[in-house]
Protein backbone atom coordinates (compact mmCIF):
# COMPACT_ATOMS: atom_id res chain seq x y z
CA UNK A 1 0.00 0.00 0.00
CA UNK A 2 1.19 3.24 -0.89
CA UNK A 3 2.10 5.26 2.23
CA UNK A 4 2.61 9.02 3.68
CA UNK A 5 6.41 8.95 1.56
CA UNK A 6 4.81 7.43 -1.83
CA UNK A 7 1.32 9.65 -1.76
CA UNK A 8 4.29 12.93 -1.24
CA UNK A 9 6.91 11.77 -3.66
CA UNK A 10 3.79 11.39 -5.89
CA UNK A 11 2.06 14.71 -4.96
CA UNK A 12 5.95 16.43 -5.78
CA UNK A 13 6.08 14.71 -8.84
CA UNK A 14 3.21 16.32 -10.06
CA UNK A 15 1.82 19.45 -8.26
CA UNK A 16 3.82 22.21 -10.01
CA UNK A 17 3.30 20.93 -14.09
CA UNK A 18 -0.76 20.63 -12.67
CA UNK A 19 -1.19 24.12 -11.33
CA UNK A 20 -3.25 26.26 -13.00
CA UNK A 21 -4.62 24.07 -15.70
CA UNK A 22 -7.79 24.11 -17.29
CA UNK A 23 -10.20 20.90 -16.82
CA UNK A 24 -11.61 19.81 -20.26
CA UNK A 25 -12.89 16.81 -19.63
CA UNK A 26 -13.41 13.95 -16.96
CA UNK A 27 -13.20 10.04 -18.23
CA UNK A 28 -14.27 7.50 -15.77
CA UNK A 29 -13.73 3.69 -15.75
CA UNK A 30 -15.06 1.15 -13.33
CA UNK A 31 -16.30 1.65 -10.10
CA UNK A 32 -13.82 2.62 -7.35
CA UNK A 33 -13.84 2.22 -3.53
CA UNK A 34 -15.97 5.40 -3.29
CA UNK A 35 -18.06 7.20 -6.08
CA UNK A 36 -16.82 10.22 -7.71
CA UNK A 37 -19.90 12.58 -6.11
CA UNK A 38 -20.75 14.84 -8.97
CA UNK A 39 -21.39 14.80 -12.71
CA UNK A 40 -18.24 14.40 -14.51
CA UNK A 41 -19.30 16.57 -16.69
CA UNK A 42 -19.93 19.60 -14.24
CA UNK A 43 -15.76 19.79 -13.67
CA UNK A 44 -15.13 20.63 -17.15
CA UNK A 45 -13.81 24.72 -17.31
CA UNK A 46 -12.71 24.33 -13.62
CA UNK A 47 -8.97 25.23 -12.62
CA UNK A 48 -6.99 23.50 -10.80
CA UNK A 49 -5.16 25.60 -7.85
CA UNK A 50 -2.64 23.53 -6.54
CA UNK A 51 -2.44 20.16 -5.11
CA UNK A 52 -2.07 19.41 -1.10
CA UNK A 53 -1.63 16.23 1.03
CA UNK A 54 -3.33 15.27 3.90
CA UNK A 55 -2.32 11.86 5.24
CA UNK A 56 -2.46 9.44 2.64
CA UNK A 57 -5.06 11.90 1.04
CA UNK A 58 -4.21 13.90 -2.71
CA UNK A 59 -6.10 17.13 -2.36
CA UNK A 60 -6.25 18.90 -5.71
CA UNK A 61 -7.70 22.07 -5.13
CA UNK A 62 -9.69 23.87 -7.60
CA UNK A 63 -11.24 27.03 -8.23
CA UNK A 64 -14.58 25.64 -7.39
CA UNK A 65 -14.41 22.92 -5.07
CA UNK A 66 -11.70 20.14 -4.47
CA UNK A 67 -10.85 16.43 -5.31
CA UNK A 68 -9.50 13.82 -2.18
CA UNK A 69 -7.65 11.33 -3.97
CA UNK A 70 -6.95 8.61 -2.57
CA UNK A 71 -4.32 5.39 -3.80
CA UNK A 72 -5.69 2.64 -2.24
CA UNK A 73 -4.30 -0.61 -1.89
CA UNK A 74 -2.39 -0.46 -5.05
CA UNK A 75 -3.02 2.51 -7.04
CA UNK A 76 -0.47 5.49 -8.86
CA UNK A 77 -0.63 8.15 -10.60
CA UNK A 78 0.45 9.20 -14.39
CA UNK A 79 0.51 12.98 -15.26
CA UNK A 80 1.41 13.13 -18.81
CA UNK A 81 0.98 15.56 -21.69
CA UNK A 82 -0.50 12.45 -23.82
CA UNK A 83 -1.53 9.39 -22.33
CA UNK A 84 -2.54 6.17 -24.55
CA UNK A 85 -6.22 4.85 -24.59
CA UNK A 86 -7.09 3.52 -20.83
CA UNK A 87 -6.24 0.29 -20.20
CA UNK A 88 -8.23 -2.14 -18.13
CA UNK A 89 -6.94 -1.04 -14.35
CA UNK A 90 -7.04 2.46 -15.60
CA UNK A 91 -10.20 4.11 -13.77
CA UNK A 92 -10.06 7.81 -13.92
CA UNK A 93 -8.43 10.19 -16.14
CA UNK A 94 -8.77 14.25 -15.45
CA UNK A 95 -7.93 15.58 -18.93
CA UNK A 96 -6.82 18.99 -18.54
CA UNK A 97 -5.02 22.26 -20.77
CA UNK A 98 -1.66 20.84 -19.36
CA UNK A 99 -1.66 16.96 -19.66
CA UNK A 100 -3.94 13.65 -18.01
CA UNK A 101 -4.03 13.15 -14.79
CA UNK A 102 -4.62 8.83 -14.60
CA UNK A 103 -5.56 6.75 -11.71
CA UNK A 104 -3.99 3.21 -12.29
CA UNK A 105 -5.62 0.83 -9.44
CA UNK A 106 -6.05 -3.00 -10.38
CA UNK A 107 -7.49 -3.97 -6.67
CA UNK A 108 -10.10 -0.47 -7.44
CA UNK A 109 -9.40 0.35 -3.43
CA UNK A 110 -8.40 3.79 -4.60
CA UNK A 111 -10.64 6.22 -5.07
CA UNK A 112 -11.31 10.00 -6.35
CA UNK A 113 -14.15 11.98 -4.69
CA UNK A 114 -15.43 15.24 -5.70
CA UNK A 115 -16.22 17.80 -2.34
CA UNK A 116 -17.66 21.94 -2.17
CA UNK A 117 -15.03 22.51 0.34
CA UNK A 118 -13.03 20.89 2.93
CA UNK A 119 -15.53 21.10 5.41
CA UNK A 120 -18.42 19.83 4.03
CA UNK A 121 -19.49 16.29 5.36
CA UNK A 122 -17.85 14.19 2.65
CA UNK A 123 -14.23 15.93 2.92
CA UNK A 124 -15.26 15.59 6.96
CA UNK A 125 -15.83 11.87 7.35
CA UNK A 126 -12.89 11.39 5.29
CA UNK A 127 -10.18 13.72 6.80
CA UNK A 128 -12.05 14.14 9.95
CA UNK A 129 -10.36 11.50 12.21
CA UNK A 130 -6.73 12.20 10.93
CA UNK A 131 -3.90 12.84 13.39
CA UNK A 132 -1.43 15.38 13.33
CA UNK A 133 0.88 15.45 10.14
CA UNK A 134 4.56 14.46 11.32
CA UNK A 135 6.33 15.81 9.03
CA UNK A 136 5.66 19.43 10.36
CA UNK A 137 6.01 21.75 13.45
CA UNK A 138 2.75 20.23 14.82
CA UNK A 139 4.25 17.07 15.92
CA UNK A 140 4.53 18.21 19.26
CA UNK A 141 6.35 15.70 21.43
CA UNK A 142 3.90 16.67 24.88
CA UNK A 143 0.75 15.65 22.79
CA UNK A 144 2.31 13.08 21.27
CA UNK A 145 3.65 12.03 24.54
CA UNK A 146 -0.22 11.86 26.27
CA UNK A 147 -1.84 10.11 23.35
CA UNK A 148 0.64 7.51 24.12
CA UNK A 149 -0.18 7.41 27.35
CA UNK A 150 -3.77 6.85 26.89
CA UNK A 151 -3.32 3.84 24.74
CA UNK A 152 -2.88 0.11 25.89
CA UNK A 153 -2.46 -1.21 22.84
CA UNK A 154 1.09 -2.07 21.01
CA UNK A 155 2.89 0.89 20.40
CA UNK A 156 3.03 -0.78 16.09
CA UNK A 157 -0.78 -0.36 16.24
CA UNK A 158 -1.29 2.85 17.58
CA UNK A 159 1.22 4.26 15.29
CA UNK A 160 -1.11 2.27 12.04
CA UNK A 161 -4.50 3.61 13.39
CA UNK A 162 -3.64 6.86 12.26
CA UNK A 163 -5.31 8.92 14.36
CA UNK A 164 -2.20 10.07 16.86
CA UNK A 165 -0.21 11.06 14.03
CA UNK A 166 -1.09 10.12 10.69
CA UNK A 167 0.93 8.33 7.40
CA UNK A 168 3.40 6.04 9.09
CA UNK A 169 2.31 2.71 7.61
CA UNK A 170 3.31 -0.44 8.08
CA UNK A 171 6.86 0.20 6.88
CA UNK A 172 7.98 3.32 8.00
CA UNK A 173 6.21 2.13 11.57
CA UNK A 174 9.17 -0.65 11.87
CA UNK A 175 11.55 1.00 10.57
CA UNK A 176 10.88 4.14 13.08
CA UNK A 177 10.37 1.47 16.18
CA UNK A 178 13.65 -0.26 15.08
CA UNK A 179 15.65 3.22 14.74
CA UNK A 180 13.98 4.36 17.86
CA UNK A 181 15.28 0.68 20.24
CA UNK A 182 11.51 0.04 20.64
CA UNK A 183 9.82 -3.32 20.61
CA UNK A 184 6.97 -3.28 18.36
CA UNK A 185 4.82 -5.42 20.90
CA UNK A 186 5.32 -2.52 23.76
CA UNK A 187 2.23 -1.78 25.57
CA UNK A 188 2.01 2.54 24.16
CA UNK A 189 1.22 3.74 27.72
CA UNK A 190 4.90 2.35 28.84
CA UNK A 191 6.75 4.46 27.07
CA UNK A 192 8.39 6.95 28.89
CA UNK A 193 8.37 10.76 27.39
CA UNK A 194 12.45 10.63 26.68
CA UNK A 195 11.21 7.23 24.71
CA UNK A 196 8.56 9.13 23.09
CA UNK A 197 10.98 12.18 22.27
CA UNK A 198 12.96 9.50 20.53
CA UNK A 199 10.36 7.31 18.59
CA UNK A 200 8.77 10.89 17.26
CA UNK A 201 12.29 12.14 15.87
CA UNK A 202 12.79 8.35 14.14
CA UNK A 203 9.41 8.47 12.83
CA UNK A 204 10.48 11.92 11.21
CA UNK A 205 13.67 10.79 10.57
CA UNK A 206 12.36 7.65 8.41
CA UNK A 207 9.24 9.44 6.43
CA UNK A 208 11.90 12.75 5.52
CA UNK A 209 14.51 9.87 4.31
CA UNK A 210 11.85 8.06 2.42
CA UNK A 211 10.59 10.94 0.46
CA UNK A 212 13.98 11.83 -0.15
CA UNK A 213 14.38 8.28 -1.88
CA UNK A 214 11.61 8.67 -4.00
CA UNK A 215 9.59 6.16 -0.99
CA UNK A 216 9.65 2.41 -1.52
CA UNK A 217 8.07 0.03 -4.33
CA UNK A 218 7.84 -3.31 -3.48
CA UNK A 219 5.38 -4.35 -5.93
CA UNK A 220 4.25 -2.01 -8.40
CA UNK A 221 4.77 1.55 -6.82
CA UNK A 222 5.82 4.43 -9.15
CA UNK A 223 5.41 8.37 -9.05
CA UNK A 224 3.58 10.71 -11.67
CA UNK A 225 6.81 10.31 -13.86
CA UNK A 226 6.83 6.29 -13.98
CA UNK A 227 9.68 6.44 -11.70
CA UNK A 228 10.24 3.87 -8.56
CA UNK A 229 11.21 4.30 -5.03
CA UNK A 230 14.21 3.22 -3.70
CA UNK A 231 14.07 3.44 0.23
CA UNK A 232 13.60 -0.34 0.57
CA UNK A 233 16.94 -0.71 -0.10
CA UNK A 234 18.21 0.47 2.88
CA UNK A 235 15.53 -0.67 5.31
CA UNK A 236 17.06 -1.56 8.49
CA UNK A 237 14.17 -4.44 9.19
CA UNK A 238 11.49 -4.33 6.92
CA UNK A 239 11.14 -7.77 4.92
CA UNK A 240 14.30 -8.83 6.14
CA UNK A 241 13.11 -11.74 8.77
CA UNK A 242 15.91 -14.20 9.18
CA UNK A 243 18.54 -11.95 7.47
CA UNK A 244 21.92 -10.49 10.12
CA UNK A 245 20.85 -7.23 12.02
CA UNK A 246 22.97 -4.51 10.16
CA UNK A 247 23.58 -3.34 14.05
CA UNK A 248 24.27 -5.97 15.62
CA UNK A 249 24.30 -9.23 13.30
CA UNK A 250 21.20 -10.76 15.26
CA UNK A 251 18.69 -12.60 12.81
CA UNK A 252 15.46 -10.32 12.42
CA UNK A 253 12.79 -11.36 13.58
CA UNK A 254 8.95 -11.65 11.82
CA UNK A 255 6.06 -12.01 14.09
CA UNK A 256 2.15 -11.24 13.12
CA UNK A 257 0.14 -8.11 14.34
CA UNK A 258 -3.33 -7.95 13.36
CA UNK A 259 -3.78 -8.41 9.94
CA UNK A 260 0.23 -7.38 9.10
CA UNK A 261 3.74 -8.55 9.16
CA UNK A 262 6.25 -6.49 11.86
CA UNK A 263 10.26 -7.14 11.61
CA UNK A 264 11.83 -6.00 14.44
CA UNK A 265 15.63 -7.12 15.95
CA UNK A 266 15.39 -8.98 19.18
CA UNK A 267 18.45 -7.24 20.50
CA UNK A 268 18.36 -3.78 19.48
CA UNK A 269 15.19 -3.47 20.07
CA UNK A 270 14.88 -5.76 24.02
CA UNK A 271 11.69 -3.88 25.12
Amino acid sequence: MPELPEVEVTRLSFADRIAGARIEAVRLGKPLRWPLGCDPGTLAGRTVRGVRRRGKYLLLDLDRGLLLLHLGMSGSLRFDGWMPEAAVHDHFDLVTSRGVLRLNDPRRFGAVVYCEAEDSPQAVKLLGGLGVEPLTGDFDLDAFHAGLRRRKAPVKQVLLSGDLVVGVGNIYASEALFLAGIRPTLAAHRISRPRAARLRDAIRDVLARAVAKGGSTLRDFSNAHGESGYFQLEAMVYDRAGEPCRVCGSPIRAIRQGARATYFCPVCQKS
